[in-house]
């Protein structure tokens, strides 16, 4: 009788793409089944498929599972963080199938949403190579229909209408190239790229941008792609164990280059995104981004701008996501672009344009659109050279990335037949495994301590240990923030029955993370994810919608500013702005600003001017006594840029070196001309130019400019010379728009400093002036001035392991609403912009360790930035009300615990190591707000008194009793004076300074009385001196003064007018300089020399 045999086959379907580890477990179970009859054969399959189910998927980070699988261990990558991809399977199988030009193309086919067709002879290589493209994109995402494998019978889905990406064999290829028009048809097999027969004429397929397509093709040709090179050095392995680990660590390595090259490729194309987008009303000007772009690019942006995976990644941005594109582009951004996040917009800088000149990409004309003036170059040259400590550090090498390390954990093994007692067994050896390893791996491993705890929840999960399992996600907070499961946990939440929800609530850190869990979820419901593309008005605005249509344009952000140009362009009209006005003017300030970046000066003028100075303007061509030529203003001066056989530079002046300008006439035959004269400090001759019709102009702009830099100089802060280019740029736009007799008058609105310097001379005193070393902006394009409310400066380091620009100094700025800005310290340059630390006011910020800062909020949630990584994934939840305080313990040096303190009188002692909490004390009093450490005792700070206790014990050891006789105040801050004996406290309302005797609490305090003052806000000690901040009123006007006072004497030594608001913080940088930060009237920060 003839046998009949029927082709089996085993497919495994899983929500995970580990195709190298699933392909594994398949051919094990080959291996095994050659010795299965039939039906035994089928019961093997199915314990096959329950052990598979039995598996976890690991949790993002450095923690992959290995589980038997005889003859082979099985590895169960995880991915590398919650944003990234799953990636187990070769990325580099497309460049060995394509020339790097090629895979540019069919990436540039992806990214513009082609409808793509992969053909191969081999069915596997269909996925695999789909897939790895798919991984290229990241953080970008494929939104269309995904298909890598069609069989014959569904080849008819080629003819969909809209974008897809499928594959097929290659023996259909003549079938499906005349099956429809417009299809991009990839060959893998030989690496040929075409489209379908159907089609009239050939798809336009636009090239990558050059400079990107150029970096990629450079590093892709460094790249070791063949094992077999990697071999031929390595002595020949006996075992299937060490031949299997060695190629997946050689795969793991590459897969890493490969994964940094696409990345690198995608930060590239499209880094200049940022420059183009309105965060506040999530708008991107998506018509000049395109007129920034090099005409050869600007096909390829065009088609790309309108797909819908532009519009996710437009999102991402507008939402500040700190994926893997955010992470790239903020580690490679220049120097350059780390300044212009305070001074914008840019202009080609002297160097830029000394550089373009020998760059073919700059030999077509490219312009750059971007909205207020540039000035990182505004140094402070009369102050002495930076101590060491606040300088870049320079180590001459090139710091490399570290290797992230990863850890693999043995799954038990499982026993069959798979009934509920080996199950039950099965799980229980898991938790246990876990278990033992959490108890055995030190507190500082917090990365692997929190894998372990999530994979412990996970079982308990499985167990229907549902409060266990919370328990576990809840230590997450503790060891690893950014792995914690939003949605499980909520959907346990959700199925608990009356019962553990009554346990759950029973227990305060359980019932503190379902409130947070559950708040989360209403929290991204409300959500706004819009985004808006600029578009000019179509109706008649009045003063709220114009102010909003003129930051959605990008031309300028401050609220202020804005309502002088609302002021300048409904002169002699009602207060409204019509819509060909609002296009009149936004068109021509889009023009000289194309105008300004279209200027090429020669070599023998750009070696006159600073690197990073830009020309912003220049006149037509006039007549000077300084010869004929064009008057060009840049940021630091005016100069003439002479006509004839060569163009030469002439230096009209500085605008600090300006003593007077006039705007006259001089008589020519029987016409008097428009004259402009300037004249210099350094110069017996005035300069003469005859403007003509552009001399008024000229006059504002000049003075403005002047008045400017003068406040620059006066209060060392780059800021007012930056607003002052704003004013004249706005000035020039205007009278450019209006066209009318009324120009100049319009124009004039927006003199703002040259108006301030002749209502109000704003002389600085000479003590503040010798002692202010310079100021910056943490609010810098923001639409208003926001309070800075902490300050923490951090020293620098320098770790073999780190990015150079990690080991820098940094100041911590606490602003608004959970806010944090870090400056780079020595150059005070934004690195990173906008931590967001919950939706609270922050109260205190602290370096409890090199590696952690550890940030207190109002939201009682002590929260904790890895300085190494630069983000925040730990926090701790255990107070129950504001966090006011948070100070760390030293032994020999080294911290050894934090203590934190909360409005409601609790305070914790931290295991810095571990964050586990050692004690707990709950003071007999509210309202505590401040706490500090000497001696083991903890001095804490309440509104009706001082107390002191020991850290041990937390037992009281004395009190300072509240004394004034108005009931109404209460203790604000205090200061330590231990060398001194001396206990430094302020009252609220009061402007007195009480200094007690630490030997005697009962005598009557030393009072130090601070003239013209309301009321202490903060204070700091620095060295022999106590420099205190307060708040008060001038013309009825908020202000902040700084006392420093010397200990010793009990006097004030100096009084230091550095701010328009109250000082609301104070923090030291190595008791060399002195920092302040002001209320939100000013929101600036003020550098003091420290004597």
């Amino acid at each position: 009788m003839p046998v009949c045999f029927v082709p089996f086959a085993v497919c495994v379907i899983s929500r995970y793409p580990y195709f190298n580890a699933l392909k594994d477990c398949l051919s094990c179970l080959l291996v095994q089944l050659r010795h299965f009859k039939d039906l035994d054969a089928e019961e093997h399959i199915k314990e096959f498929a329950a052990k598979l189910f039995l598996i976890p998927s690991p949790p993002p980070g450095p923690l992959h599972l290995v589980f038997n699988m005889k003859p082979l261990q099985i590895i169960i990558p995880s991915r590398e963080d919650p944003d990234s991809p799953i990636i187990d399977l070769d990325l580099h199988l497309p460049l060995l199938c394509f020339k790097p030009e090629q895979v540019l193309q069919i990436m540039t086919c992806i990214l513009t949403e082609q409808r793509i067709v992969f053909f191969s002879s081999d069915w596997a290589l269909l996925t695999l190579v789909a897939e790895c493209f798919m991984l290229y994109l990241h953080p970008l995402q494929w939104q269309h229909t995904f298909v890598p494998i069609l069989s014959r019978h569904m080849l008819d889905f080629v003819m969909a209408p809209t974008s897809f990406l499928m594959g097929c064999h290659v023996d259909h290829f003549e079938e499906v190239s005349m099956e429809t028009e417009d299809l991009i048809l990839i060959n893998i097999d030989n690496g040929d790229i075409t489209h379908s027969k159907m089609a009239e004429e050939e798809p336009e397929i636009p090239d990558v941008p050059a400079e990107a397509a150029e970096t990629f093709i450079k590093r892709v040709e460094s790249l070791q792609l063949h094992y077999d090179l990697e071999l031929c050095h390595l002595r020949a392995s006996t075992d299937l164990s060490e031949l299997q680990m060695r190629r997946r660590a050689w795969q793991q390595k590459l897969n890493t280059e490969v994964q940094q090259t696409t990345l690198q490729l995608i930060v590239n194309i499209f880094r200049e995104v940022k420059d183009h987008l309105n965060y506040e009303h999530r708008v991107f000007n998506s018509e000049e981004f395109l007129k920034t772009r090099a005409i050869g690019d600007q096909p390829f942006y065009k088609k790309v701008l309108e797909t819908y995976m532009f519009h996710s990644f437009l999102k991402a941005r507008l939402n500040r996501k700190m994926d893997a594109f955010a992470r790239l582009e903020l580690s490679t951004q220049s120097e350059e672009d780390r300044l212009n996040l305070m001074f914008t917009p840019r202009r080609l800088t002297m160097e830029k344009m000394a550089s373009k000149r020998f760059n073919p990409q700059y030999l077509v004309s490219r312009r750059m659109v971007i909205s207020m003036p540039n000035l990182q170059d505004i140094k402070l040259p009369e102050g002495p050279a930076r101590n060491s400590s606040l300088r870049r550090i320079e180590t001459g090498v090139a710091v490399k990335m570290p290797y992230k390390s990863v850890s693999t954990f043995k799954i038990p093994e499982i026993h069959f037949p798979l009934m509920f007692q080996c199950v039950h067994s099965y799980y229980t050896d898991f938790f246990n495994h876990l278990s033992k390893a959490i108890n055995t791996l030190p507190p500082d491993n917090s990365a692997l301590l929190a894998r372990y705890f999530y994979l412990r929840g996970l079982i308990s999960l499985m167990q229907g240990k549902l409060l266990n399992a919370l328990s576990d996600f809840q230590n997450l907070d503790k060891t690893d923030l950014r792995i914690f499961p939003t949605d499980l946990v909520r959907k346990i939440v959700e199925t608990m029955s009356p019962s553990e929800r009554s346990q759950a609530d029973r227990k305060p850190e359980l019932k503190k993370l379902i409130s947070r869990v559950m708040e989360k979820q209403r929290e991204v419901m409300k959500i706004d994810d819009h985004v808006k593309h600029f578009e000019l008005p179509k109706t008649h605005m009045q003063l709220d919608d114009f102010v909003k249509r003129i930051q959605e344009s990008g031309i300028v952000k401050d609220i202020d500013t804005i309502h002088r140009l609302f002021d300048a362009l409904t002169v002699g009209h009602q207060k409204q702005i019509d819509p060909e006005t609002f296009r009149d003017f936004y068109n021509y300030w889009k023009e000289t600003e194309a105008e300004a970046q279209e200027v090429n000066l020669p070599p023998t003028v750009i070696e006159h001017l600073d690197k990073n100075e830009c020309v912003y303007k220049l006149s037509c061509s006039v007549k000077t006594n300084y010869g004929v030529g064009k008057i060009a203003l840049t940021q630091k001066r005016l100069f003439l840029l002479t006509e004839g056989g060569r163009p030469g530079y002439v230096q009209i002046a500085a605008f600090r070196d300006i003593e007077d300008v006039k705007s006259t006439t001089v008589a020519f035959l029987l016409l008097r001309i428009p004259t402009l004269r300037i004249k210099t400090l350094s110069k017996k001759e005035v300069f003469e130019a005859n403007l003509k019709t552009e001399c008024d102009l000229w006059y504002l702009i000049v003075k403005e400019m002047w008045a400017g830099k003068k406040m620059a100089d006066d209060h060392k802060d780059p800021q007012y010379i930056q607003q002052a280019l704003t004013n004249v740029l706005l000035m020039d736009a205007v009278v450019g728009a209006l066209q009318s007799s009324k120009t100049i008058y319009a124009a004039s609105k927006l003199s703002y400093f040259d108006k301030m310097k002749n209502e109000v001379p704003m002389m600085v005193p000479k003590t503040t002036s010798e002692t202010l070393k310079h100021k910056i902006n943490p609010s810098a394009g923001e639409t208003f001035p926001q309070a800075i409310d902490v300050l923490l400066y951090t020293p620098g380091h320098l770790d073999p392991s780190e990015r150079l620009g990690n080991a820098h100094p940094k100041l911590w700025c606490a602003l608004n609403e959970g806010k944090v800005v870090v400056f780079d310290a020595s150059t005070w340059s934004i690195q990173q912009h906008c931590f967001k630390m919950g939706r609270s006011k922050l109260t205190c910020m602290i370096m409890v360790e090199q590696s952690q800062v550890w940030i207190g909020s109002q939201d009682s949630i002590i929260y904790i930035i890895n300085t190494h990584s630069m983000s925040c994934n730990k926090q701790l939840n255990d107070h129950r009300s504001d966090v006011t305080d948070i100070i760390v313990e030293k032994k020999n040096g080294i911290p050894s615990e934090a203590y934190s303190s909360s409005l409601d009188g609790t305070v914790i002692a931290w295991n810095i190591s571990s964050l586990k909490v050692n004690r707990v004390f709950q003071l007999p009093c509210q309202n505590l707000t401040s706490i500090k450490l000497h001696n083991d005792q903890l001095w804490c700070c309440t509104g009706s008194c001082i107390l002191v206790v020991s850290t041990h014990e937390f037992r009281l050891q004395m009190k300072i009793e509240h004394h004034l006789k108005d009931v109404c105040s209460y203790f604000l801050c205090f200061q330590l004076f231990p060398e001194r004996g001396e206990v430094w406290a302020s009252y609220s309302g009061s402007s007195d300074l009480y200094i007690w005797n630490t030997k005697d609490f009962t005598s009557t305090p030393q009072k130090i009385h601070l003239q013209d003052c309301s009321e202490i806000t903060c204070m700091i000690r620095v060295k022999n001196q106590m420099w205190v901040g307060s708040s008060g009123r001038s013309q009825g006007k908020s202000k902040g003064k700084i006392y420093v006072i010397s200990a010793e004497k009990k006097t004030v030594e100096k009084e230091l007018v550095g701010h328009a608001d109250t000082v609301k913080a104070l923090c030291s940088a190595e008791d060399r300089y002195v920092l302040s930060g002001s209320g939100k009237e000013e929101g600036k920060i003020a550098i003091w020399k420290a004597e």
